[in-house]
């Protein structure tokens, strides 16, 4: 058996060394002549990534999991089980990957060819079968179900896969007292245009019939999620000389107990990040349960896609320059809050107008997730260790992820209002635990070594 695929390993690794640009050297540099590359590339980077989430967002918002999805699924099939896969997909395929990647992208001294080279194959080829799904859908509901959650796995666990060689990339290209401001305002943009987006959605949802509609709209999400992909390619990587040893993946996972157990800050924030993560179990029943009890009309899933990403966007610039100036946690704090007030209104809507509070709330929470969330794990670390620090961060929420939408369908087989309020309840604890245990890495980095070695 070894002598079968010990060939079939040699002809697969060449053409992923080539994609990977791994046979090309990596010159030895100063960190003046880094740091001099990072500032002369900087208004580049930050304009052909600004470009990658404006045209990114503006796809996504056409295949938004927290409505447009779910409300495809509902077309579909009646299985409360269905719209809680989709809701796993959704939390937690970006996240799991991690961990088990970050040993090799480590070691990787070039980030870019991992994002762009075989994010095009894992991350932007899969969204091409979701528009397959809702072509097929009108024949055969089922097999566009398979399709759709297919693709949607494969485009999400893919994103994950190159996650972390991305928010590396963008480490290297954004000093850290600009990186908020960068994602902030990249995703003000990109929100910004998702909302632009949301309008053609609700129109193309209102005037063709089941299943047109969504063809139209997965088509374009697919054709401008592919449009970003070339914006980001245009990055100009400051590339870096790696000195992590070669380990076993089987040596590499046993030594992540005692970095999260010497570290006591990060491990706090894993405990509240996660139970961030817990807090949102019931995202993906929110649509679900605001057309079942008014029976609303496809379009106003369009709408509910406004007020979110009307949140998001107010949001991720909010966040963006709170945290230049004040640190990431608190970002993460007031998001949380949101998230609580939100599945409040959830809960006791009395119309099914006031949904669209409760997405404006969960858009900010959305905000403080994608600009703190992510880039608060840069900061608990040097740049030698961020692959491992993000891959443990990001793979635990994953795997909370997983769990959380699967507890919100059985609550959900008892009454959305279960659902609703303890998702209220988890991210009220979380709020607690973020608020007064987890401290800011950014003010903890002084006293950093006495509290990873207690």
């Amino acid at each position: 058996m070894q002598s079968m695929t010990s060939p079939l390993l040699q002809i697969l690794s060449r053409p992923l060394r080539w994609l990977l640009r791994l046979d090309q050297p990596v010159l030895p540099r100063s960190q003046a002549d880094f740091d001099a590359e990072v500032a002369h590339n900087y208004g580049w980077n930050f304009t052909v990534n600004l470009v990658d989430g404006a045209t990114f967002w503006f796809g996504a918002s056409f295949i938004s999991s927290a409505t447009i999805l779910p409300l495809f699924v509902r077309r579909l099939t009646d299985s409360p089980l269905a719209i809680g896969l989709l809701a796993v997909i959704a939390q937690a395929a970006w996240f799991l990957p991690q961990i088990f990647t970050a040993n090799f992208m480590e070691r990787l001294a070039r980030k870019k060819p991992v994002v762009v080279n075989l994010g095009l194959f894992l991350e932007r080829l899969p969204l091409w079968v979701m528009l397959l799904a809702a072509i097929v859908a009108g024949k055969s509901p089922p097999i566009a179900l398979i399709l759709l959650l297919g693709g949607y796995a494969w485009h999400g666990l893919g994103a994950g896969v190159v996650a972390i060689s991305w928010q590396d990339l963008i480490a290297r290209c954004f000093p850290v007292e600009r990186r908020g401001r960068f994602m902030g305002l990249t995703m003000f943009i990109g929100a910004g245009s998702g909302v632009l987006g949301v309008g053609a959605s609700t129109w193309l949802l209102r005037t063709f019939p089941f299943p047109t509609n969504f063809v139209y709209a997965f088509l374009v999400a697919a054709a401008f999620i592919s449009i970003s992909w070339c914006s980001l390619a245009l990055t100009r990587e400051p590339v870096q000389a790696v000195t992590a040893p070669r380990r076993s993946h089987r040596e590499y996972l046993n030594s992540l107990p005692d970095l999260v157990r010497n570290d006591h800050n990060f491990r706090r924030f894993l405990i509240a990040r996660t139970l961030m993560a817990l807090g949102g179990l019931g995202s993906g029943f929110v649509t679900v349960a605001a057309v079942n009890r008014w029976n609303i009309p496809d379009a106003t899933a369009g709408l509910f896609t406004a007020a979110l990403l009307i949140g998001q966007t107010v949001g991720n610039l909010f966040f963006g320059f709170l945290a230049d100036r004040y640190g990431h946690k608190l970002s993460l704090v007031l998001g949380l809050l949101a998230n609580v007030l939100g599945f409040v209104i959830a809960w006791l809507a009395p119309a099914p107008e006031w949904y669209y509070a409760a997405f404006a709330l969960f858009g900010i929470t959305s905000g403080a997730v994608i600009v703190s969330g992510i880039l608060i794990v840069l900061e608990f670390s040097d740049s030698e260790r961020r692959p491992t620090y993000v891959g443990i961060a990001n793979t635990g929420v994953g795997i909370v992820s997983v769990a959380a939408p699967l507890i919100g369908t059985g609550l959900a087989t008892i009454g959305y209002g279960w659902v609703f309020v303890a998702s209220a309840l988890v991210s009220l604890t979380a709020f607690g635990l973020m608020r007064w245990w987890v401290r800011e890495p950014r003010w903890n980095v002084e006293d950093g070594a006495a509290d990873r070695n207690g």
